[in-house]
C-alpha cells in the first residue's frame, strides 16, 4: 500500500520534535497505523537556519502555501502558531481536501467552530491532541476512553509556566517577580508572559476540553481568565498553614443554571494528588458520572512530549483515510448537529468557596465589623487565622476561609470591606475548590 505523505509547516520545536520522533520509531508507528507514513515536505521560516531535526529526504520552502497545495501531501501539519496565517492555511488545506493535525490551542479556541464545520462538509478532520496539555492524551481520554460518561466536572493545571512558578514560591519561599525572571532566563515563559501567568494560554485549552466534556460550541469569549500575579509568599504561606496549597487552575462545571469556565488562582487541600503537581508538570482530573474521578499527568509542553500528541493524530488520521466520513470520531466528542446550546455561566453566578486575606489596622471592633458584612450577605466562616501584627506598623492580617457562596455576594461583602476606614489595601481573594 503507497505511503501515506505528510506536510509539515515549521520545523521548530514542536515540527523539529514531530520529524525526530517519527523517524525514531518508524517501525512501530508503521505497525501501528498499517501503512508508511513519510513526512516529504516542510515550511520553514528561512533555508538558512539550522533546525533540530534531520531534513534529508524532506523537500523545504519558505512558503507554506506551497505545502498546502501540494497535490501528493494528504496530511497536512500545522505547528506554525498564532492565528491570522495559520487559520488561512489550515481553511485552504480543508478546501483542498486533506487532513490537518495542529497543536495551535489558540487557533481551535478562536476559530475551531468554523474549521471544524469546513472540515465536516469536506469530508476530512482536523486532530489537536497536541493543543492541549501536550504530551498528556487527555483529548483522547474524554473522546473515546470516557465517552460512556456524563462528565460532571474537569479540574486542570494546565499551564507549566504558572506552576512552576507557584511551586517556586511555596518551596523556596520566593516572591512572584524573582520566579518569573527565572522561569523566562529558563525558557518557560515568554519575554511578554502574559499568557502564561494571566491565564488566557489555559483559557484557550480550557475551553477546548470543556467543549468535549459538555457536547457544546467552542466559546472562549465567555471565558473568565484571572492570573497569579497577584498571589503574594503569604498567602502561599498562609494557605499552607491552613492545610492548603494554591494552584492555577482551570475549572469548567455542569451545572443546572449552565457551564462554568473559569481560569483562576485556587486554593485546594493538599491532600489531592493534583495538589502535589510540581513544577512544569500538567495534569487533569475529570470526574465521570461512571468511572469517578480520573487523573491524566505529564509533560504539558516540549518537543518530544508535544510530539507525542503530533503524532499520534497523524497515526489516528492515517488509520480512518479508508473510513466514511461520517462515522469517524466527532471533533468534539458529539455529533455536530447535536451540540448544546446549554449557556456559560458569568462569573457572578458562580458558587464556590473562598480565601481572604484582609490588611486591617489592629483596633478594637475590626474583625466584628468583618464578620458582620460577610453574614448580611449569607457568607459563612469555615475557619479565621489572625496573625500577629506586621512590622509594627500596627497592620493584622486577618486569613478567612468561608463555606461556598455564590460569587455576586461576595463581590458586595469584599466591596463593602474594603470601604471599612480600618482596611486600608484591597482584600485578597483565591476562590477555593476541595475536587472532591
Amino acid at each position: 500500500m503507497q505511503a501515506v505523505k505528510v506536510g509539515v509547516l515549521g520545523l521548530g520545536t514542536v515540527g523539529g520534535g514531530t520529524v525526530n520522533v517519527l523517524r525514531r520509531n518508524i517501525i512501530d508507528i508503521t505497525r501501528r497505523a498499517g501503512r508508511d507514513i513519510e513526512i516529504t515536505r516542510a515550511a520553514v521560516r528561512s533555508l538558512d537556519r539550522s533546525t533540530i531535526c534531520s531534513t534529508e529526504g524532506i523537500v523545504l520552502t519558505t512558503d507554506a502555501m506551497e505545502v498546502v497545495n501540494d497535490p501528493e501531501i494528504q496530511i497536512v501539519v500545522e505547528l506554525i502558531g498564532g492565528t491570522e496565517l495559520a487559520h488561512d492555511l489550515v481553511l485552504k488545506a480543508i478546501e483542498n481536501g486533506k487532513h490537518v493535525v495542529t497543536a495551535n490551542k489558540a487557533l481551535i479556541a478562536l476559530h475551531g467552530n468554523e474549521l471544524f464545520a469546513k472540515a465536516q462538509e469536506n469530508g476530512v478532520t482536523i486532530a489537536f491532541e497536541a493543543a492541549v496539555a501536550g504530551g498528556i492524551p487527555i483529548i483522547k481520554a474524554m473522546r473515546e476512553g470516557l465517552a460512556a460518561n456524563s462528565i460532571e466536572w474537569l479540574a486542570g493545571i494546565i499551564n507549566g509556566t504558572g506552576n512552576f512558578i507557584l511551586t517556586e514560591m511555596r518551596d523556596k519561599g520566593r516572591d512572584f517577580v524573582d520566579v518569573l525572571a527565572e522561569a523566562q532566563a529558563l525558557g518557560y515563559a515568554e519575554a511578554d508572559p502574559e499568557f502564561d501567568v494571566e491565564g488566557i494560554d489555559a483559557a484557550h485549552k480550557l475551553t477546548i476540553m470543556a467543549s468535549i466534556a459538555f457536547g457544546i460550541p467552542l466559546q472562549f469569549d465567555k471565558a473568565f481568565t484571572e492570573g497569579i500575579s497577584k498571589i503574594s509568599q503569604e498567602d502561599v504561606k498562609y494557605a499552607g498553614e491552613l492545610g492548603y496549597r494554591i494552584k492555577h487552575l482551570g475549572i469548567t462545571k455542569k451545572t443546572e443554571q449552565g457551564v462554568e469556565l473559569r481560569v483562576h488562582p485556587t486554593l485546594i487541600p493538599h491532600r489531592r494528588l493534583i495538589a502535589n503537581v510540581d513544577g512544569v508538570m500538567n495534569a487533569v482530573l475529570v470526574q465521570g458520572d461512571a468511572v469517578g474521578p480520573t487523573l491524566y499527568y505529564g509533560a504539558g509542553a516540549g518537543s518530544d512530549a508535544t510530539a507525542s500528541a503530533v503524532v499520534a493524530d497523524i497515526i489516528d488520521i492515517v488509520r480512518a483515510l479508508t473510513t466514511d466520513p461520517e462515522n469517524r470520531v466527532p471533533h468534539l466528542a458529539f455529533q455536530p448537529d447535536t451540540l448544546a446550546d446549554t449557556p456559560i455561566l458569568p462569573m457572578s453566578e458562580v458558587v464556590t468557596s473562598y480565601y481572604l486575606r484582609i490588611h486591617t489596622q489592629d483596633k478594637p471592633g475590626v474583625l466584628a465589623d468583618i464578620t458582620r458584612i460577610l453574614g448580611e450577605q449569607g457568607i459563612s466562616i469555615e475557619a479565621i487565622l489572625q496573625k500577629q501584627p506586621e512590622h509594627h506598623n500596627g497592620v493584622v492580617p486577618v486569613i478567612i476561609l468561608t463555606q461556598e457562596i455564590v460569587e455576586k455576594n461576595m463581590d458586595a461583602a469584599i466591596k463593602q470591606i474594603e470601604a471599612l476606614s480600618s482596611v486600608n489595601e484591597s482584600v485578597m481573594r483565591v476562590r477555593m475548590e476541595s475536587l472532591g
